[in-house]
């Protein structure tokens, strides 16, 4: 899985190369420069007129200069920092494409580091800086809609705390933006498209959170962006929060660090704070979740899902299905007696057995076969659903994993007890409700405005949520953040090309749930069994589209199993 540097550790890696003698700073940053202009004459061709009329003209003909001044014009915001710096370089290649460009220092150019400073003066070698003024800028980007292209190269990674800056930025390019939560156009389909160097400025690289002041202004925005065009890896932020509504598409651009750092010793660079790095999660392999010759059906465990009573049955037989859809050798649903004619009619390769109560559900749990449980999708909240969630997660049954959801983590939330009982092969799917009943003052402590950055994040919310349960937690939502007891972290958020807005629909977690104790069931650990699960869902409902209905989940599975590689 590809790792989510934080900005801290990707500063600190570009340090251990530099430092190590294997690529400059200064190279870094013309390579990241060139990867921005490549990556938007990448996502828009219609915008490299240079390369249509072979080049700049050499004699700037008056012709020649009307056209470009009227489909050419760029506008380039440089920072005072190392981002500042890559957006001298992205002013400096634009022009030699024949581009108009008009370039803002927000800072003193006597302050700018040296790499910085060194793409500064190449610049105002060919064209001029114009110092930041506030009045001055306001009225300039009156005129903003007359330029095909902005680039954000004001802050990107390095910002830790509010800049008025930002607030100016994202004030006067508002007009040039869609309303909040709209489809977002390309060049032709508004006055100007936005171009972010790192992140856009104003979100914390490490959360995607907006830093804001202490008190924040009405109209107070962050600048949004049309393409995000970041180095190496992709950072947390541009997952999180407001990071995939900010970024528009997301690319990243290699800038050659993995080869200045080969044979490197970087041993030392930090990890946050010491625990394991954060990652992306990735498709799993087709071997993994295959089944060999020879096998059968007790080789790949078998599940029990827990039913609510006549009425109520419907999540758990949406689980139960995910469940032995994801290959789990047998499942079965644990029905109160009175639903089990309503169970009956509804399925045919799930089974059924009786669970009256919790002396049921330990009678019935003394088949060691049955390796793991699903509690919670419409469930109950009595104290009969109580005393179940007691027995599932008692010590005797140390060996089988569960999956707690919905119902059952109300209960937990509200009873200490249970809360204690938690252990390792537990996996929590709480969204963020639940997690606010199950964490209040985790959840409180995300919830507060952040100030300064590196802010706390869903990923820090997830991770001390994990330490504190014993157990995975899967926090729910469009930037799915999954966390292990020992800190490993991992973000599956269905954004940029793996959106899947469909997911929003009755029943989709009942299904996640399901699939992931299926995957347990089949013999993964908690951690593994929650990624994986998690891709898979998402993977379903795209392949499916618009339209979807939590039952049609587990039927997209074959055709997703199908399509991996191997």
């Amino acid at each position: 899985m590809a790792e989510l540097l934080t900005a801290a550790e990707m500063r600190a890696l570009e340090r251990a190369a530099i430092d190590g003698g294997t690529v400059t700073g200064l190279e870094l940053m013309e390579r990241a420069g060139q990867g921005v202009v490549d990556a938007i004459f990448a996502e828009w061709p219609e915008l490299d007129a240079a390369a249509a009329d072979g080049g700049a003209s050499p004699s700037r003909s008056p012709e020649y200069l009307e056209k470009e001044e009227k489909g050419r014009r760029a506008l380039v915001l440089c920072g005072p920092g190392n981002n500042g710096g890559d957006g001298f370089v992205v002013a400096r290649l634009l022009r030699e494409k024949g581009w108009s460009v008009d370039v803002y220092l927000f800072g003193d150019a006597e302050k700018l580091p040296p790499d910085a400073r060194s793409t500064y003066e190449r610049w105002i070698g060919v064209g001029a800086v114009r110092p930041y003024v506030d009045a001055e800028f306001r009225k300039d980007a009156a005129e903003i809609g007359e330029r095909s292209l902005i680039i954000d190269a004001l802050f990107g990674t390095g910002l830790s705390r509010p800049v008025m800056q930002v607030r100016a930025f994202g004030l006067a390019t508002q007009m040039s933006l869609p309303p909040r939560g709209s489809a977002r156009g390309g060049p032709g389909q508004r006055a100007a498209t936005v171009v972010a160097i790192d992140i856009p400025s104003g979100l914390d690289a490490d959360s995607g959170r907006l830093l804001l002041p202490e008190n924040p202004p009405r109209e107070h925005e962050t600048v949004r962006a049309d393409l995000t065009v970041t180095f190496h890896t992709a950072k947390p932020g541009h997952y999180l929060d407001e990071g995939p509504n900010s970024c528009g598409a997301l690319r990243i651009v290699d800038i050659g660090l993995r080869e200045a750092l080969a044979g490197l010793d970087v041993g030392d660079v930090p990890k946050h704070g010491g625990v394991a790095p954060c990652r992306g999660i990735e498709a799993p392999q087709a071997a993994r979740l295959g089944k060999s010759r020879g096998n059968h059906k007790f080789s790949h465990g078998h599940a029990l899902v827990l039913s609510g009573g006549p009425g109520r049955t419907g999540a758990a037989r949406l689980a139960a299905r995910g469940a032995l859809r994801v290959g789990a050798g047998l499942v079965t649903l644990g029905v109160p007696p009175a639903a089990m004619q309503e169970v009956a009619a509804q399925v045919t390769a799930v089974m059924q057995m009786p669970v009256r109560d919790a002396d049921g559900l330990a009678r019935n749990l003394e088949d060691r076969r049955i390796n793991a449980l699903c509690l919670g999708p419409g469930l109950g909240t009595g104290a009969r659903e109580a005393d179940l969630v007691r027995i599932a997660l008692r010590g005797d049954h140390a060996g089988r994993s569960v999956v707690l959801d919905a119902d059952a983590l109300t209960l937990v939330a509200g009873a200490p007890e249970l809360f204690e009982a938690l252990n390792p092969r537990c996996v929590l799917t709480p969204h963020g409700g639940e997690f606010a009943r199950l964490f209040p003052d985790i959840h409180e402590k995300l919830a507060a405005p952040a100030a300064t950055g590196p802010a706390y994040s869903k990923v820090d919310a997830a991770r001390d949520a994990a330490a504190r349960a014993g157990c995975v937690v899967l926090f729910k939502g469009p930037d799915t953040v999954i966390a292990a007891p020992d800190g490993k972290v991992s973000v599956h958020a269905a954004v940029y090309d793996r959106a899947a807005p469909w997911l929003a629909t009755a029943g989709a977690g009942d299904v996640l749930a399901g699939l992931i104790t299926g995957l347990l069931a089949r013999g993964f650990d908690p951690m593994q069994a929650a990624e994986t699960g998690a891709w898979l869902h998402v993977e379903c409902a795209r392949r499916f589209g618009p339209g979807l209905i939590a039952e049609d989940l587990p039927e997209m599975l074959p055709g997703v199993l199908a399509a991996l590689k191997h």
